[in-house]
């Protein structure tokens, strides 16, 4: 894929490196990882961020955590392994990809407990792989899906990251762009920066410059501006979890376009690989959404605090946009339509 040097997760000879996010575009540095706590910390301070990269990175990472640990039997090896699954999950709480993957690890283990430990510990690397593959093969057929609902020449805005930074290969909002550009394709970018971690700016401009596209910052509080002047023919974001009736969770400030382009007759399209879909979750309101640290509003991108200092912070790192919001939910499997809770449903009743 054209402008994709930089993969967010490496694994290579037995080593797990972790792109650091954190100083792109100015930096490109790779973290080793060695123990849980590089890998918690990994993906609770956003060195790896994105659903799907958040999943594939845990699924490594529980590998790595344990594949050093003393020979021992079954039971007090899946003991051990638990306590690592509990500790990685706990690094970010709203996207799904995280405990999805970590239990999928999980069954692998269970699934392997006749066999040694090395075996089993064998097995936990071929499944972090699968994930990972399956990940990357779900990312371009999103890109094929989603490109059917485009065409040449239009305009499209999207919010945060959503391309192969926050997933392997393609990306989920930005996998018709990249399939789009194979197919020669040309499409007029407008990335919100996305505050305060601003991911549009760093990330989404930094990756579409690199591929090729052609890309547009805006600041968030301008979408409108753009929207209202017609530059915009569809808005094409990603999601952290998807609940069961079509609400998603995704990056603040997400909700607010989506109903900006409701009121502009723009359709909205919410990409989202089933791993990513919790149907288990009924409602966007059962969404544990994470709050962090209000430094990263007034401080954290800033050479001198740009707020008083000791100033009281409200930080939410995603929103819900609810269902009656969505034109249609773009995944793997095909492209959903409302109502959602019986075409969501539909998808996980399709054989692979």
């Amino acid at each position: 894929m054209k402008g994709q040097e930089f993969a967010p997760i490496k694994f290579e000879n037995g080593k797990l490196l972790i792109l650091d996010q954190t100083k792109l575009p100015t930096t490109t540095e790779y973290l080793e990882m060695h123990t849980k706590e590089d890998v918690w910390d990994a993906i609770h301070k956003l060195r790896v961020r994105g659903a799907p990269a958040i999943g594939i990175a845990a699924a490594y990472g529980i590998y790595i955590s344990i594949k050093d640990c003393a020979e021992m039997d079954y039971e007090g090896f899946y003991t051990e392994f638990c306590l690592v699954k509990d500790y990685l999950d706990s690094a970010r709480p709203t996207a799904v990809n995280l405990s999805w993957a970590l239990s999928r690890m999980e069954k692998c283990v269970i699934k392997n407990k006749k066999a040694s430990v090395k075996e089993i510990k064998d097995a936990m690397l071929k499944e972090a792989v699968q994930i990972r593959t399956e990940e990357e093969a779900a990312c371009r057929a999103m890109g094929e899906h989603g490109l059917s609902l485009l065409k040449s020449g239009m305009g499209i805005l999207t919010h945060c990251n959503a391309g192969f930074l926050a997933t392997s290969q393609y990306g989920t909002a930005l996998a018709p762009l990249y399939v789009g550009q194979e197919k020669g394709y040309e499409f007029n970018v407008f990335a919100d920066e996305t505050r305060p971690l601003l991911q549009g700016a760093r990330l989404t401009t930094w990756e579409l410059h690199q591929a090729g596209i052609p890309v547009t910052l805006i600041c968030d509080n301008m979408a409108s501006m753009v929207m209202k002047n017609g530059w915009i023919d569809a808005i094409l974001v990603g999601c952290d979890r998807m609940a069961a009736n079509g609400d998603g969770a995704n990056k603040i400030g997400t909700s607010g376009v989506a109903i900006l382009a409701k009121e502009y007759g723009i359709p909205f399209y919410m990409c989202v690989p089933t791993s990513t879909i919790d149907l288990d979750t009924a409602t966007g309101e059962e969404i544990n959404i994470e709050l962090r640290s209000g430094e990263e509003i007034y401080q954290m991108w800033y050479e001198k605090e740009m707020a008083p200092a000791g100033i009281k912070t409200y930080n939410p790192a995603f929103d819900v946009t609810d269902a009656k919001y969505i034109t249609a939910v773009i995944t793997e499997k095909g492209i959903a339509y409302p109502p959602y809770e019986e075409s969501l449903k539909s998808l996980f009743d399709k054989k692979d």
